[in-house]
């Protein structure tokens, strides 16, 4: 008699890829999916997308560069904000440099992430008024929940051999993080600001819907009008300062985090 063969348990992976299967078709059932619509899509598109055709370019070198350059702004201003808060934030969120008070920053910044730009906007619009104030600040709250979090996770990461040298000659906590750890988490710290700038350059185009500035609320009176042709010139003047603004940080970026 051959012996019987042991029976091949199902390990974490298989039992892992069924959930995630029966997640998606539960959320495929209570979103209204239908395979029938799906096919309708790509016609639809191009039709919708017919309405903007052509585009009306000098509307757009008239009134939507300026609203353009405003949304620029208002994601510099905001990421400047997000900046300077959240360089203390994230090495006080360092558990292994502040054990105890990384929880605490830690939970400040998961909830800080928890709101989009969008919704922080509607609620400083009524506080400091319509324009692109709003925005910035909607902006810089809402990176600093990101940067803290991105931040603490370099620091911890980091090689603690300086910071003991500089503690062990003497020197103060303080002397250890301005000697020991920024010099090491810098680089990599401005690259996630400029990576933050880039995500708050289209955060801004959108905030203009609810009065906070920039160039979405240009955006928003075309289309309530039915001008699609400028609407078009929108859409096609913000796509292409997106696209050279994120070739030149991404670059900018490459260079800091090689150096």
């Amino acid at each position: 008699m051959s012996a019987l063969k042991p029976q091949r348990e199902i390990g974490w992976a298989t039992w892992a890829s069924v959930i995630i299967a029966a997640l998606f078709v539960w959320s495929l059932m209570a979103i209204q999916f239908a395979p029938a619509d799906m096919i309708q899509v790509p016609g639809q598109v191009a039709r919708v997308l017919s309405f903007f055709y052509p585009a009306d370019m000098a509307y757009g070198w008239d009134k939507v560069l300026p609203a353009i350059v405003e949304s620029i702004q208002i994601a510099w201003v905001g990421t400047l904000v997000a900046a300077v808060l959240s360089l203390p934030l994230a090495l006080f969120g360092a558990s292994t440099l502040f054990p105890k008070l990384a929880h605490g920053v830690k939970f400040i910044s998961a909830t800080t992430r928890a709101f989009p730009e969008i919704l922080l906007a509607i609620y400083f619009v009524p506080i400091v008024g319509l324009g692109p104030f709003a925005g910035a600040l909607a902006i810089g709250i809402s990176s600093v929940g990101m940067l803290t979090k991105l931040g603490a996770e370099v620091i911890e990461s980091i090689d603690f051999g300086p910071i003991e040298a500089v503690e062990a000659s003497g020197g103060s906590r303080i002397a250890a993080l301005r000697y020991a750890v920024l010099p090491q988490v810098l680089p990599e710290i401005v690259a996630h600001w400029l990576f933050r700038f880039e995500l708050n350059i289209r955060a801004s185009a959108v905030l203009g819907v609810v009065g906070a500035g920039g160039v979405g609320g240009v955006l928003l009176n075309t289309l309530r009008y039915r001008h699609f042709d400028k609407a078009a010139a929108v859409l096609v003047l913000t796509i292409i300062v997106v696209l050279a603004i994120d070739m030149i940080s991404g670059e900018i970026r490459r260079k800091i985090i090689n150096s």
